[in-house]
């Protein structure tokens, strides 16, 4: 009798269990069809809200150029064009500092980051992932700020109170590496940010090619020798300016971006700006970054002259020293155009504000 039991149980749990796996079959045809539905809708609303936001951005543009053309002709008020200008800027900041930045075009990737990454969008879609990412570069920013004074004035004492003024080679490639390893990971970063929106300058996006270049070469550089002291004079000078490039970076990073902060507030600026390489802020900073910042530069153009004398009196003639003094000297000059570019910038744009003010008050 349990014989006859054991088939009949057998039989209709087999079935149970087949019309389970019937009913997961249909619920996963069914949800693939729900998937492949939402998809086609939302590609088809994806795709008219970017065209709303060519159309908008479009309408932007040949409004500014609207405002400029009638300001040359004198045919609007300057005041007003000031107040239109200030609202288109607010307009364009709503646009790109919120979701709807992801349905603007996207901006090439350039070689640089196919290069280390591939055929890869690094296009965030949310506004909160792109915010991370630009929080993330702050924060590099300010690991590598200290480490860039630390890293060169251990090598400093070191050079005086054991070495003897002559630094061993593997401390200063050591140091090289890792300013190869600093600028390539500064230089990804601000790739993926102008991506992702950001208005980093060209400039010092390629000043950082240069000195992970000059870090590369650097790193194939003989600096022991007949004459060590003098051989390494260009390196004390260069680990010399580091410290004082370091020192220079903690109070960028944070006066500068206060001043960010406030602009981004007041919709002057985007969410997604960053700090530049060597800028400067609001009035009581230009008064202690400048100065700074140009002695900065001067003194990295006197380190790479003095490399580049170093290789033609004969104390070091490899051709890695006249390459990273040639390199040098470029960069201080690019840095030094910049930041007096930066600089005519907001003095034209303080005269514009206070021949807006003046008028208000005549007026």
């Amino acid at each position: 009798m349990d014989n006859g039991v054991e088939p009949a149980v057998t039989d209709e749990s087999a079935s149970r269990l087949e019309d389970e796996v019937r009913r997961a079959l249909e619920q996963a045809k069914e949800l693939q069809d729900a998937a492949s539905s939402f998809i086609a809708k939302s590609s088809s609303e994806e795709q008219s809200l970017r065209q709303r936001a060519a159309s908008l951005d479009s309408n932007l543009r040949r409004l500014r150029s609207s405002i400029e053309s009638q300001l040359r002709n004198k045919l609007l008020d300057p005041q007003l064009s000031d107040k239109l200008e200030e609202e288109l800027q607010k307009a364009r900041c709503i646009m790109f500092d919120g979701d709807a930045s992801s349905f603007f075009p996207l901006k090439p990737q350039g070689r640089f980051l196919k290069m280390f990454l591939g055929p890869i969008n690094v296009r965030a879609t949310r506004k909160d992932v792109q915010l991370k990412v630009k929080e993330e570069y702050n924060s590099y920013r300010d690991r590598t700020a200290l480490l860039f004074l630390l890293f060169p004035a251990v090598l400093l004492v070191l050079r005086s109170w054991i070495w003897k003024g002559c630094m061993p080679a593997f401390p200063v490639q050591l140091y090289q590496a890792w300013l190869l390893f600093l600028y390539t990971g500064l230089a990804l970063r601000e790739n993926i940010l102008r991506v992702n929106g950001s208005d980093i300058r060209p400039w010092w996006i390629y000043h950082h090619y240069s000195a992970m270049i000059m870090a590369l070469v650097s790193l194939t550089w003989e600096i022991k020798g007949p004459h060590c002291a003098r051989k390494q004079r260009g390196v004390q000078l260069f680990l010399e300016w580091a410290m004082m490039q370091g020192v220079a970076m903690l109070l960028q990073n944070r006066y500068q971006r206060q001043r960010l902060y406030t602009r981004i507030a007041l919709g002057k600026a985007k969410r997604m700006d960053v700090v530049w390489g060597e800028t400067a802020g609001v009035a009581g900073q230009l008064w202690l970054l400048c100065p700074i910042l140009f002695i900065l530069q001067g003194f990295e153009a006197y380190v790479g002259l003095s490399l580049l004398k170093t290789a033609f009196v004969g104390v070091a003639s490899e051709w890695q020293v006249v390459f990273c003094g040639m390199i040098l000297v470029f960069m201080a000059v690019g840095n030094f155009v910049n930041t007096v570019k930066t600089l005519m910038t907001k003095s034209r744009f303080k005269a514009k504000m206070k021949r807006t003010k003046s008028k208000a008050e005549m007026d």
